[in-house]
């Protein structure tokens, strides 16, 4: 025990201690390799059983992930496998219960089927309701996500499977409906664990193209495990993430696999694909024709109606003698002048009658009227008598006392006279 303690103590603690000079013993890495591995949980996982072989009271398998190009083989003690009901074969899809193992001895590590359950086809109905209802609540089903597709694309890529019926149906109809259309194939597995990936990277590609106006993804009909890739979220994320619209044409009627709810068009057939992505050139050429008879018979009711418009305008009186419109107004024109001229002249008739009317009143009044009927002015001569405006008028004979030198104004002149004196006339 001496001896051996010196040894342990200088054992590193961690294996990041370790040092080409100072190593763990084999045994102890293993050791500690199996405690981890020990620790660790079972764990629930789904496959498909490729490769199942018996051996006395063991078992032995391979399992491969459903989606991706991943095995993992696995021991089973026969008891777990002969508690089914249906005895597990290869191609079984299953859910198994394992537990990681390390055999110290030999230094290997065992996965251990603890449990195995076979998933049925109710399982995967369920499995798949559950996803589909999941992803409606995100809101990837959602109307208004939903992009239209083009009237009449100039590239249409397909994602089918390699030869397959599918394939030439989209394009034995679509050429048929319209022989001008253009496809861009990308034949990929579309069953089995590389269905997704490869389905994906084909949307991808064709996504990314800008000549390519619609995508199709198609394929026949099969059972519900051969469909079950075109319910797998990852595609069905990618479809939603897609810029260019999605035709989802997978199995037959009766078949509904969730990429029908998130892509932009579903087709019940591949053959229903083909005729709702492409117009048919004999239905559009029935329909250009008809837009143009339908033109032809309206543009010939619109000339035929504007000829009767302007043979009804021809017909009216206006058009029929222009002049008149020029005449008549002529006469209106002498009418209304003749009654110009005689409005004016009666007007300077009354005004001539007017002013001779006023003359005459004027003249009434005038002093010279007065004068004429042998009154006479008299007037006194002022102080200054060479100027008339201090001659005053003589209203009163006490204004001319003898004397005075007086100017008398008559209708035919004036002459000086003086005065003798006055008298005043009684009122009596």
């Amino acid at each position: 025990m001496a001896d051996n303690m010196p040894a342990a103590t200088t054992v590193p603690a961690t294996a990041a201690e370790t040092s080409p000079d100072n190593p763990w013993p084999l045994q102890l890495l293993s050791q500690k390799l199996k405690a981890h591995i020990d620790r660790t949980p079972s764990a629930w996982v789904e496959g498909q059983v490729i490769e199942l072989n018996r051996r006395g009271g063991s078992a032995f398998m391979t399992l491969r992930d459903v989606d991706a190009e991943i095995s993992l083989p696995a021991s089973i003690w026969s008891n777990v496998l002969d508690r089914q009901e249906v005895p597990l074969e290869r191609g079984s899809r299953v859910v198994a219960l394992l537990k990681a193992e390390f055999w110290l001895k030999t230094g290997r590590i065992n996965m251990s089927v603890k449990d195995i359950r076979p998933v049925g086809l109710g399982d995967l109905l369920a499995r798949i309701e559950r996803l589909r209802h999941a992803l409606s609540m995100e809101g990837l089903f959602a109307d208004s996500r939903k992009k239209r597709l083009p009237l009449l694309p100039h590239r249409i890529g397909l994602i089918t499977g390699r030869d397959s019926d599918a394939k030439k149906d989209v394009l034995r109809n679509a050429a048929l409906r319209w022989p001008a259309v253009e496809f861009d194939v990308r034949e990929v597995a579309v069953q089995g664990n590389t269905a997704v990936s490869q389905i994906i990277g084909a949307l991808r590609e064709l996504d990314a193209d800008p000549h390519v106006d619609v995508i199709v993804i198609a394929r026949g009909g099969g059972a519900l495990e051969d469909l079950l890739p075109f319910s797998n979220e990852d595609l069905i994320r990618a479809v939603s993430g897609a810029s260019t619209p999605v035709v989802s044409a997978i199995g037959h009627e009766a078949d509904r696999p969730i990429l029908d709810d998130v892509a932009d068009l579903r087709a019940s057939t591949p053959t229903d694909a083909a005729k709702r992505i492409v117009p048919d050139v004999a239905e559009e050429l029935t329909r250009v024709r008809q837009a143009r008879d339908q033109l032809r018979r309206g543009v010939t009711r619109l000339v035929e109606r504007e000829s009767d418009r302007m043979a009804s305008l021809h017909s009216r009186p206006v058009l029929a003698a222009p002049e008149v419109m020029v005449s008549s107004r002529a006469e209106d024109v002498a009418r209304l002048s003749s009654r110009s001229r005689a409005a004016i002249s009666t007007a300077v008739l009354r005004a001539a009658d007017q002013v001779v009317h006023l003359r005459n009143q004027v003249r009434s009044l005038s002093p010279q009227q007065t004068l004429d009927r042998g009154y006479a002015v008299v007037q006194v001569a002022g102080a200054d008598q060479a100027a008339d405006t201090r001659k005053a008028v003589v209203r009163h004979p006490s204004q001319a006392p003898g004397g005075s030198e007086l100017f008398v104004r008559v209708a035919g002149g004036s002459f000086s006279a003086r005065s003798t004196g006055g008298h005043q006339i009684s009122d009596n």
